[in-house]
C-alpha cells in the first residue's frame, strides 16, 4: 500500500511542479503529370485547377493550410527529450540526460534515508528529483532561450528589410544577422547560413531553425517567405508588415502581463503558503508535523492534501494563463 501511495504522492507532486513553474502532390496528380509527359498534352482538368489555384480563395486556403501544418509541427516538436534539449540550446544526448537523472535520484534517496525519513518519503522526494526537477530545468532554459529570441527577432526582421531595400540579397542579409546579433539569434542565423551553403533551400533551413527554436515570431517569418517564394510580390513590404505586426504583439503581450500580474502575485501566494506553513511549522515544533511521515495514516492525510493542493494548481494555472 504504501509504495503504491508514494507513487501516486510523486507523480501528482511532479505533475503540480511542473504545471505551475512551467504538401506535396498526392498520387493522382502525379499519375496526371506523368501521363502529359508520355502525351505531350494538357488536359482541360489540369488547366482548370491552375486557374482555381490562382484564385484569392485557393490562396486563403493555402495560407491556412500552412498555418496547420506549422502548428501540427509545433506541437510534435515539443513531444520528444530530444527536441526539449535543442530547445534549451544543450548538446546533450538523450542517454547521457537519463543518466543524469538516474544518478539524482540516487543520491536523493540516499540523502533521504541518511537523515532518516520514511521510506515512502524518499521515494517520493528521490522521484521528484529525478523525473521532476531535470525536466523543470530543461523547460526553464528552454522557455528563457525562446523568450530571448522572440525579443530580439523583430530587429532581425528590420535589418532584412533595410538590406532588401538597399539592394542586398536575403543571403547576406542572413550573414549580418549571424555576424551582428546576440545569442541565440546569431548562432541560429549562422546555422541557417551553412545550411543554405550546402545546398538546403531556405523553407528546408528554416524548418530546421522552426524544430530548434519554434516561437510563432519564426513560423511567420517562414510562411511569409514561403508565400512570397510561390507567389511572389514585395518581400521588403511583407517583411515589414510582419515586424510591425511582432511589435504589435509584443505590446500586448507586456499589457497582458502587467493587467495580470496582481492574479499571478495572488496566485503565487496561495499556492505557496501552505507549504511554507508546513516547514516553518516543522523546524518550530518538529513533533507537531513528524506525524504525517511517519505515521500511515499522516501519509494518506499528506497524499489528500498533495492532491487537493496539485487540483488548486491547476485551476489557478488556467486562470492566469492568456494565450493571444
Amino acid at each position: 500500500m504504501l509504495p503504491i501511495l508514494a507513487a501516486i504522492l510523486a507523480f501528482i507532486t511532479i505533475g503540480g511542479l511542473g504545471w505551475a513553474l512551467v504538401g506535396g502532390d498526392d498520387s493522382s496528380s502525379q499519375a496526371l503529370k506523368r501521363a502529359e509527359t508520355i502525351t505531350g498534352k494538357k488536359s482541360a482538368a489540369s488547366s482548370k485547377t491552375t486557374a482555381v489555384a490562382n484564385t484569392p480563395e485557393a490562396r486563403r486556403k493555402q495560407i491556412m493550410t500552412q498555418l496547420q501544418e506549422a502548428e501540427r509541427r509545433e506541437r510534435k516538436a515539443r513531444m520528444s527529450m530530444s527536441a526539449k534539449l535543442a530547445h534549451a540550446g544543450l548538446s546533450l544526448k538523450v542517454q547521457t540526460f537519463y543518466i543524469i537523472c538516474g544518478v539524482l535520484g540516487v543520491v536523493a534517496l540516499m540523502f533521504s534515508l541518511l537523515f532518516g525519513m520514511n521510506i515512502v518519503i524518499a521515494l517520493g522526494i528521490s522521484l521528484i528529483v529525478s523525473i521532476g526537477l531535470p525536466r523543470w530545468i530543461i523547460g526553464f532554459l528552454a522557455k528563457k532561450r525562446m523568450a530571448k529570441f522572440s525579443l530580439e527577432f523583430p530587429n532581425a526582421v528590420d535589418v532584412i528589410v533595410r538590406g532588401i531595400k538597399s539592394g542586398l540579397p536575403v543571403h547576406e542579409c542572413f550573414k549580418i544577422i549571424a555576424r551582428e546579433s546576440p545569442a541565440p539569434l546569431g548562432p541560429e542565423f549562422q546555422r541557417l547560413v551553412e545550411g543554405l551553403g550546402v545546398g538546403m533551400t531556405l523553407e528546408q533551413s528554416l524548418e530546421r531553425m522552426y524544430g530548434r527554436i519554434p516561437t510563432p515570431e519564426l513560423r511567420f517569418f517562414a510562411i511569409v517567405i514561403a508565400i512570397q517564394q510561390k507567389t511572389g510580390g514585395n518581400l521588403a513590404e511583407a517583411l515589414g508588415n510582419l515586424s510591425s505586426v511582432l511589435r504589435a504583439r509584443r505590446m500586448m503581450g507586456e499589457k497582458i502581463k502587467a493587467l495580470s500580474s496582481e492574479a499571478i502575485a495572488s496566485a503565487g501566494i496561495i499556492g505557496s503558503l501552505p507549504p511554507v506553513v508546513m516547514l516553518l511549522v516543522s523546524i518550530t515544533t518538529p513533533s507537531y508535523m513528524g506525524l504525517l511521515f511517519t505515521d500511515p495514516r499522516g501519509n494518506f492525510v499528506l497524499l489528500i492534501a498533495v492532491m487537493l493542493m496539485s487540483l488548486g494548481i491547476f485551476v489557478m494555472k488556467r486562470m492566469i494563463s492568456f494565450k493571444f
